[in-house]
């Protein structure tokens, strides 16, 4: 398998013939080649074969409605008593609803989930799961509520009843591996879905992991994902890649990925990142209070913009939104 990064750059020297990356605000007029066995090297844009040039530089389709021209933020809801970040603070109702709406302010989608998937985070029960998630999203909406809404989970009654409610996109953190029919549900109800990588179950994934090559690996399975969803039915339109940044990787897994991060527009859908607060950034910031991890979580998210990722999931949303439109402000000019 050859992987083809694009090399993401922002400075306004921009050469004639560069290429967007994926019709975003970066562009690219070099590309990093990856092969297992062979030390990676740089060859021109113009050098890539069409097809491969056309995926790594062709605008993406709207996202659950979002234009995917920028990056945007999904604003984290853990209704859950036992997240690594947040667990047990919204998991009342009225709590659950009044952080929402503070999120709302703020994202450009919110991401609800009511079973922690942390390391070492045991299963919840499916009637628990919808409890804690189908009546907030209900309330959102009946509340006049209309950004999008997704739902964390791994399970097809959890998004059914979540779907009815009134969420639109499905976040899948083992991308239809752990319940074989949310795959099937997600395409007869035509929701958008958010693939992600990880390995083993949150209760063993930290567990040791390892892996041949971290980059190729994980982009070789979400690759077999998404060829997986579209056998399904799900348009490419509706799918979403995110390589799972914690979720089964060592610090050093965690950094290969981020550094080369862009590869991944080569699957040839949207890229979400979700490394907010996480482990990783508290090692490396020396910081164990997870609250307390905002500016390596910013710095790691300015990371993924500058790579052309067009979601960023995070906890700190209105935080995120500011950096977000100072980075834009002064690598594009754009001012809204």
């Amino acid at each position: 398998m050859i992987c083809y990064r694009p090399v993401a750059m922002t400075d306004p020297a921009r050469p004639a013939g560069a290429l967007p990356v994926a019709g975003g605000p970066c562009w690219f007029d070099r590309v990093e080649v990856l092969e297992r066995g062979r030390a990676p090297r740089l060859v021109p844009a113009r050098d890539l074969p069409p097809e491969t040039r056309d995926t790594l530089a062709d605008h993406r389709p709207a996202f659950a409605g979002l234009a995917m021209d920028r990056p945007r933020v999904m604003g984290i809801l853990n209704v859950t008593p036992d997240s690594f970040s947040d667990g047990g603070r919204f998991l009342s109702p009225e709590a659950a609803l009044a952080q929402a709406r503070a999120l709302a302010a703020a994202s450009d989608m919110l991401d609800i989930g009511g079973e922690s998937t942390r390391p070492g985070a045991a299963e919840v029960s499916v009637a628990d799961e919808i409890a804690r998630t189908a009546p907030v999203i209900a309330a959102l909406r009946e509340a006049g509520l209309a950004t999008p809404v997704s739902i964390d989970t791994r399970k097809a009654p959890v998004a059914n009843a979540a779907l009815q409610a009134g969420a639109q996109v499905v976040n899948d953190v083992a991308a239809f591996r752990f319940d074989p029919a949310l795959g099937p549900l997600a395409a007869a109800r035509r929701a958008p879905v958010v693939l992600m990588h990880s390995i083993a179950t949150p209760a063993t994934m930290q567990d040791a992991p390892a892996y041949d090559d971290v980059v190729l690996d994980v982009y070789a399975a979400l690759a077999e994902r998404i060829a997986h969803a579209l056998a399904l039915g799900i348009p490419r339109a509706n799918i979403m890649a995110d390589p799972g940044i914690g979720f089964g990787k060592t610090l050093a897994h965690n950094l290969a990925l981020l550094a080369r991060l862009s590869v991944f527009h080569g699957l040839g859908v949207p890229i979400l990142l979700g490394a907010s607060r996480k482990r990783f950034i508290g090692t490396l910031a020396r910081e164990q209070d997870p609250d307390r991890r905002l500016p390596g979580s910013l710095a790691v998210a300015l990371h993924g913009a500058a790579q052309g990722v067009q979601i960023i999931r995070v906890h700190d949303a209105q935080e995120t939104a500011q950096a977000l439109r100072l980075w834009r402000a002064t690598t594009t000019g754009e001012e809204a």
